[in-house]
Parts: C-alpha cells; sequence; structure tokens
C-alpha cells in the first residue's frame, strides 16, 4: 500500500512539472522577459530607438542621445589676464615696530602676475562664433579655446553686452559643431534639463535637473528674464549650455544662488541655498548674438528713464500693475515729451505694462526712432504721451 502511495505522489509531481514548463513557455512567447522578471533576474536592454519622444511628457530611460547632440559643442574657456602686484617682502620684528607696521610684510617691486578665469561657452555656428558670459573673459588679454576633440584655438572677442552678461568670441578652426536651436520652443516648468560645461577647472562634465521656474529677475543686470534650475551649476560651468532632454539649447548658464549666507554693504542679508541656478533663455542669447555679430553692440530702444515697481497697497498681498517713474534722464526722449518723476505709468501702445521687467524688456525691443504712445496717471489724473525713442546709451552714460 506505502509503495503504491509513493508512485501515485511521483506521478503527480511529475504533472506539475510538466505543467508548469508549459506555461513559462507561453508566457515567454507571450511577454518576452516577463518571466525572468518575474523571478528577480535582470530586465533586456531596451531599445534606444524605440525610446519614448523626448518632447513629449514622458522622459526617455536615458538621456545619453541628448548628451552626445549637444556635447560637442560645448567647449572650455580659459581666459588669461595680466596684472601688476606688488611682491611682499617679510620685515623683521624690529623694523615693523620702528615703522609701526603690522603683519611682517613690506610692498616691494611690481611684479606681473597672471590670472587665469575658467569658464565655458556654445558654439553657435560652423564660422566660428561662440557665445558665453561677459564675466568669463572680461579684460582677458588672451582667451583660449578648448574644443570637445582635443583642439584648442585662440579666440577673439567680437563684441560683449555687459547689461546681460553676454560676450561673443570668434575662433578659427574647421569642422565645427553648432549647437541646437528648438523652433519656437519655449522652457517650461518641470522640463527635464541638462547642465554642460567645465566645472572648478575638471573638464566636460553633465548635471541633471528640471526647470524650476522661468522669469526669475535678481537684479545683476538690466535684462534678465532667468531660467531657474536645480541642475548642479558650479564656477567653470558659466557660458555653458543648458539644454532640454532633446539635446536643444534651451539658455546658457550665467548664476548660482549664494551657498552661504552673505552680506551686502547696505547691512542686507542674504540667506544661503543648494541647487538654485539660473540660465539666460536661448532667445535672449540669440538675439544678443545676432546683434554684436551685425553691429558689434546690442542696438535697443530707449525711453530715457527709470523706473520701479508700484508698491503694494497697505494690507495688500499682490501688487498693482504698471510702474512709477524714479528719475527722468536729462535731455532724453522721456525728458523732451514731458514725463515726470513718480508719473504711473500704466500701458505701452495700448497694452498694459506689467511691471518694470515687462517694460524694460518691451522697450529694448523696438527700434530707436520708433515712436510709442504711454498712457498712465498724473497726481490720479490719466495722461497720454507720445515718445520717440531714442538708441540705449551705455550704462555709465545713463549711471544705470
Amino acid at each position: 500500500m506505502r509503495t503504491r502511495r509513493l508512485i501515485d505522489f511521483l506521478a503527480f509531481a511529475a504533472r506539475c512539472a510538466v505543467v508548469g514548463l508549459a506555461a513559462a513557455f507561453v508566457l515567454n512567447l507571450a511577454a518576452p522577459g516577463l518571466v525572468a522578471r518575474l523571478r528577480g533576474g535582470a530586465q533586456e536592454p531596451y531599445d534606444r530607438a524605440g525610446m519614448v519622444d523626448a518632447g513629449s511628457r514622458h522622459g526617455p530611460f536615458s538621456y545619453a542621445d541628448a548628451v552626445t547632440r549637444a556635447s560637442p559643442a560645448v567647449v572650455n574657456i580659459y581666459a588669461n589676464r595680466t596684472t601688476l602686484q606688488r611682491q611682499m617682502v617679510p620685515l623683521s620684528p624690529l623694523t615693523q615696530r620702528l615703522l609701526g607696521m603690522r603683519g611682517g610684510v613690506a610692498l616691494g617691486p611690481l611684479e606681473k602676475r597672471l590670472d587665469r578665469s575658467l569658464g565655458s561657452g556654445v558654439i553657435f555656428s560652423s564660422a566660428g562664433y561662440v557665445l558665453t558670459n561677459n564675466h568669463v573673459i572680461n579684460g582677458a588679454d588672451d582667451i583660449q579655446v578648448l574644443l570637445d576633440d582635443g583642439r584648442v584655438s585662440k579666440a577673439q572677442v567680437i563684441g560683449s553686452d555687459v547689461e546681460t552678461d553676454l560676450a561673443v568670441l570668434k575662433i578659427d578652426a574647421g569642422n565645427l559643431p553648432e549647437i541646437a536651436v528648438p523652433d519656437d520652443k519655449t522652457a517650461e516648468v518641470g522640463d527635464v534639463v541638462l547642465a554642460i560645461g567645465n566645472p572648478v577647472g575638471l573638464g566636460k562634465t553633465v548635471t541633471m535637473g528640471i526647470v524650476s521656474a522661468t522669469g526669475r529677475q535678481l537684479r545683476m543686470s538690466a535684462y534678465e528674464d532667468f531660467i531657474q534650475t536645480d541642475a548642479a551649476i558650479n564656477a567653470g560651468n558659466s557660458g555653458g549650455a543648458l539644454v532640454n532632454a532633446a539635446g536643444e539649447l534651451i539658455g546658457i548658464n550665467t548664476a548660482v544662488y549664494p551657498r552661504t549666507p552673505t552680506a551686502d554693504a547696505r547691512g542686507g542679508y542674504t540667506p544661503g541655498a543648494e541647487g538654485i541656478g539660473f540660465a539666460i533663455p536661448v532667445t535672449t542669447a540669440k538675439t544678443v548674438l545676432d546683434q554684436i555679430v551685425q553691429h558689434g553692440h546690442v542696438i535697443r530702444g530707449w525711453i530715457g528713464i527709470d523706473y520701479v515697481d508700484i508698491p503694494p497697497p497697505n494690507g495688500a498681498t499682490s501688487r498693482p500693475q504698471g510702474v512709477l517713474v524714479a528719475r527722468v534722464v536729462q535731455e532724453s526722449p522721456a525728458a523732451q515729451a514731458g514725463l515726470q518723476p513718480y508719473d504711473l505709468l500704466l500701458k505701452l501702445d495700448g497694452v498694459a505694462i506689467v511691471d518694470q521687467g515687462d517694460l524694460r524688456n518691451r522697450e529694448a525691443m523696438l527700434v530707436p526712432g520708433t515712436k510709442v504712445r504711454i498712457e498712465g496717471l498724473r497726481n490720479n489724473v490719466p495722461f497720454a504721451i507720445d515718445v520717440t525713442l531714442a538708441q540705449r546709451p551705455s550704462p555709465s552714460t545713463i549711471g544705470a
């Protein structure tokens, strides 16, 4: 009897094993790799050509294709400055006491010192035009550009624009890659972005994040419309590329929020922060580049006034639209038209003025010689004035 039961049990186990193998075979036919995943095995490698479109709401598994597309057009910039500095000569304790000096050093003869600034740049044209930040090359007497393929080329400064912190360089080299620029695409909050540059001299480096905000104004320069990102940006990234998941340029990396608390000369206090970087939108960068290449500088329309945002009324949580005239520059278009300090400006050519950033950008986009109508309030009385714009002078001329 026991022998019979053992034989029946072994037969039943054999039938179960056959059914299990058949089921696994069917599952593999229906969904390759599913059994391996259910068992905890490795997944089959994905097909890069079959990835979801990077422009859709569903991002790809890897951004290697985007880096491959954009990275060759991102360069390292080495800006050398020769400065004169006095040699420090140590003094004996006796001499220090006799001269009433502290610190143990005295000023010696002048000697040359070479300072090197590290930064990044983006090749916009196979003709050799490279866009970077003005603060990367400002004051440099020798600029070298290291290309992605290892070539080094001396760069010439074509022009710079202090008010956007951008500069255009020209290099003489063949077979240059061009950065891809999206057609009519603007950065949106939540977009995946990659920052490519040369942080702290390490060499070509890629970091990833998202667009955290758009339209940021830091009051660092006159014309600002920054893209804020949490992609890591460090010293040396300035002038490098901020690209989207398709490897297209959306911004020029420019600044990072201080990582440690700082105090300014007025006694103000800026708390430290992490993961807050800023890039100049590609639309602004492209406009500046085109004008510098064509004219050697940027041509902007100019009304001739300084203005600030209208402060919110007491107890209000939102600020009203428009700007308040703080200063009218002498002999400017605004002075000739009769604008006055404390005028409230509400519309430009019939379109509401949102804030000072809105008016400044719209003013700059107009061609000098254009006549515009400004509407506002003076002592709570409505008024309208026609102003013929001039070309904006340099910041040092107007005290901006």
